[in-house]
């Protein structure tokens, strides 16, 4: 079984205006608790809003803009939830380029609740076993994804999960998932 020690583990946590807080910080916080170094970019500097389903949340501080991220510099990337913040992004070149760019290193990446839409858009779905917000299941199975109604789904470098309810169980699959990643990165040098 491989170390759940994430020390030195850069994630880019790719977010704007709208995203659902717990999506944001419970996994982030299990990242950064794993030893990860995380990132949040967004598409501009400064702050971004967050939601807590329907009720404003709290602002966080932008690390990064989208402009001056290069996803060399990530060895995982966490796109977290929030319709009004998925919506945003998927329409981004850059960040659909961003997560394009990861996936094609076969660097993991993890998506909660509505965030799978930056990677429909990439055009990256089709034929991956997935899982998310169950309003959005048209749309992923439509892109060409094999889409389940379960907590958390893992498919090759990727993890998917519904909504907050399932954060844990999210947050032991992507720790697992990039302590794996990792793991082989470190044999294959």
């Amino acid at each position: 079984m491989p170390s759940r020690n994430l020390e030195g583990l850069r994630v880019a946590i790719l977010a704007t205006n709208g995203v659902e807080q717990p999506e944001l910080t419970e996994p982030r916080k299990a990242l950064d608790e794993a030893g990860a170094k995380t990132e949040l970019i967004s598409l501009r500097p400064g702050k971004i809003y967050a939601f807590k389903h329907h009720d404003k949340g709290d602002q966080f501080n932008v690390d990064l803009a989208l402009d001056e991220a290069n996803p060399e510099d990530f060895d995982a990337v966490l796109l977290p939830g929030g319709a009004l913040n998925a919506d945003a992004l998927r329409v981004e070149e850059k960040a659909q380029k961003f997560v394009k760019s990861m996936d094609k290193s076969g660097k993991p990446i993890a998506v909660i609740c509505h965030a799978p839409w930056l990677l429909v858009s990439a055009g990256l779905v089709r034929g991956r076993h997935m899982t998310s917000y169950h309003t959005i299941q048209d749309d992923m199975r439509n892109a060409g994804a094999n889409w389940v109604d379960q907590q958390v789904v893992r498919d090759r470098n990727w993890v998917s999960s519904r909504q907050p309810s399932d954060i844990p169980a999210f947050n032991r699959e992507m720790i697992s998932l990039f302590a794996e990643s990792r793991e082989e990165a470190r044999k294959a040098a």
